[in-house]
C-alpha cells in the first residue's frame, strides 16, 4: 500500500481521507503526523472525516500531538483539544495536566483562541 495516497491532496480531498479512515490503524501509523494536520481547521471538509478516527487510535498519536502543543498555533491546538484531547479517555488522560494548565493559567494567546474555554469543557467531559 502506497501510504502517500492516503494522505489528503487538499482540504477538500474527502475521499482521500475516507480511504485512510479504511485502511485502518496501524496501517496509516507512518503517516499519523500528516493525517494530524488536517485538523489544523475543522471547518475544512477532510476535518470531520479524519477526527472520529484520529481519537480512536488513543496513545500513538501522543507524540504527533506533543509536537502541536510545542507550536504556536493556537487554532491547532483548539481542534486537537475538541476532536481529539476531549473526545478520548486515553489521550485525556495524558493531557489532564495540560488541560488543567490551560484552563486555569492560560497564556495571553490561549485566551484569545479560547483554548481555556475548550479545556474546562474536555475536564468537565472527561471527570462528569
Amino acid at each position: 500500500m502506497n501510504l502517500e495516497s492516503l494522505i489528503p491532496k487538499h482540504k477538500s480531498d474527502v475521499a482521500t481521507a475516507k480511504a485512510a479512515v479504511v485502511a485502518g490503524y496501524p496501517a496509516v501509523d507512518p503517516i499519523l503526523s500528516e493525517l494530524l494536520t488536517w485538523l489544523q481547521d475543522y471547518n475544512w471538509p477532510v476535518a470531520p472525516v479524519l477526527a472520529p478516527f484520529l481519537a480512536s487510535i488513543g496513545s500513538p498519536l501522543i507524540s504527533p500531538i506533543d509536537s502541536v502543543f510545542a507550536s504556536n498555533d493556537e487554532i491547532w491546538k483548539y481542534w486537537c483539544v475538541v476532536c481529539l484531547i476531549g473526545e478520548s479517555d486515553l489521550l485525556f488522560a495524558n493531557y489532564e495536566g495540560e488541560m488543567n494548565r490551560i484552563a486555569n493559567q492560560p497564556t495571553k494567546s490561549e485566551r484569545q483562541q479560547e483554548l481555556d474555554k475548550v479545556a474546562r469543557e474536555a475536564i468537565q467531559k472527561r471527570t462528569a
